[in-house]
């Protein structure tokens, strides 16, 4: 059967206990206008993800730790070639070989510093291009990856392709200092 348009009994009822006040009242802490220890401290104003930005000044210091490195074994198999042309010595391949580990290793760093900064920035700001650190970090991400396939072409009739590598070289020592001065500048706009 169906029930429709039902009404409790009880209509209008209100307790008996009214207007009941608790017997504690303007009960106060006993510690009153309590001030931290350190006075004049003021909170520093970084995004709540300040473990990117550590990753991205540890990624950046060692870039330039494996630009220096790569710059030493570079040095080192072009005195090896230009002294010694006939020997291809297991001293040498293996310099090769280490040079090239490095430079997978930098090439990694500075993708890895262009996606913090892109999603660090947007995370931050909402958009990009705030400073002319991305213009640098882009530069510099060019520069490497140039350099990166110029030093896959590398070989005894392809001279060019080590002339290429040496050239971008050298201009990504100038990209290296522009984005790291750009970045120090960015890093004192988070710092109190």
């Amino acid at each position: 059967l169906p029930i429709t348009n039902y009404q409790l009994p009880i209509t209008n009822y209100q307790l008996p206990i009214t207007n009941y006040q608790l017997p504690i009242t303007n009960y106060q802490l006993p510690i009153t206008n309590y001030q931290l220890p350190i006075t004049n401290y003021q909170f520093m104003n970084l995004p709540s993800f300040i473990w990117l930005w550590k990753i991205a000044a540890w990624s950046m210091g060692l870039s330039l730790l494996a630009y220096v490195i790569l710059g030493i074994t570079g040095m080192w198999m072009f005195r090896s070639r230009r002294f010694f042309p006939n020997s291809f010595s297991s001293e040498v391949w293996g310099l090769r070989n280490l040079h090239f580990l490095i430079g997978i290793s930098m090439v990694s760093l500075v993708l890895l510093l262009l996606a913090i900064g892109i999603i660090g920035t947007l995370g931050h700001f909402g958009s990009l291009g705030h400073s002319p650190h991305l213009i640098a970090g882009l530069i510099t991400v060019v520069l490497v990856l140039i350099s990166a396939v110029s030093a896959t072409q590398i070989r005894a009739r392809r001279r060019w392709a080590r002339k290429i590598h040496i050239g971008v070289n050298i201009c990504l020592f100038f990209a290296f200092a522009w984005v790291s001065l750009t970045g120090w500048s960015v890093v004192q706009k988070y710092l109190p």
